[in-house]
C-alpha cells in the first residue's frame, strides 16, 4: 500500500498557517478545524514547517504574555519531514515513529498533497488486515474453485 492510497480514502485537504500569522490565531485554527498540526507556508503556500501542539506550549511557557503576538514562524518546526505519494505506508509509519511525529506532510513536486497522521496510518493497516482475513477465511472454507 502507498501513501496515496490513504490520500485518496482521506483527500488531500489540508489545514495550512501563514508563517507571518500570530501563535494565538494557530491555536484558533487548532481549535476551530479539530486538528493535531498546521502546515506552516509562506506567502506562495510553499510549505516552511509545521506547527503542533508541542511548539504552542513551549512558546507559551517562554512568553506567557506575549503568546498573542509571537508570530508562527518563530515557534514552528523548521526542518520538516515529508513523504512522497509513492512512498510505502510501511516506510511512512517507520519514518513517522522514528522521529516521534504524529502529523506527516505529503509533497509532491514541491507541493502539498496532503498529510497523514500516525490514525491514518492504523485505519489503513487495519482495513488491510481485515480483507486479508476475510479472503483468507473464504479460502480454508473452500469458497474458491480450485
Amino acid at each position: 500500500m502507498k501513501v496515496k492510497d490513504i490520500l485518496k480514502d482521506k483527500g488531500s485537504f489540508v489545514i495550512t498557517v501563514n508563517q507571518d500569522k500570530t501563535v494565538y490565531e494557530a491555536l484558533e485554527a487548532f481549535a476551530s478545524h479539530k486538528v493535531g498540526s498546521l502546515l506552516v507556508v509562506d506567502n506562495d503556500d510553499n510549505p516552511v514547517g509545521i506547527i503542533g501542539p508541542r511548539d504552542v506550549l513551549t512558546e507559551t511557557l517562554r512568553v506567557v504574555e506575549g503568546i498573542k503576538a509571537s508570530k508562527v514562524k518563530d515557534v514552528m518546526t523548521r526542518e520538516i519531514i515529508v513523504a512522497s505519494p509513492d512512498d510505502d505506508v510501511e516506510e511512512a509509519e517507520k519514518t513517522m515513529t522514528k522521529n516521534r511525529i504524529r502529523h506527516l506532510p505529503i509533497v509532491e513536486n514541491g507541493k502539498i498533497a496532503g498529510i497523514i497522521s500516525i490514525g491514518d496510518l492504523v485505519k489503513a493497516q487495519l482495513k488491510d488486515l481485515h480483507v486479508e482475513n476475510r479472503y483468507l477465511k473464504d479460502y480454508v472454507a473452500g469458497k474458491y474453485p480450485a
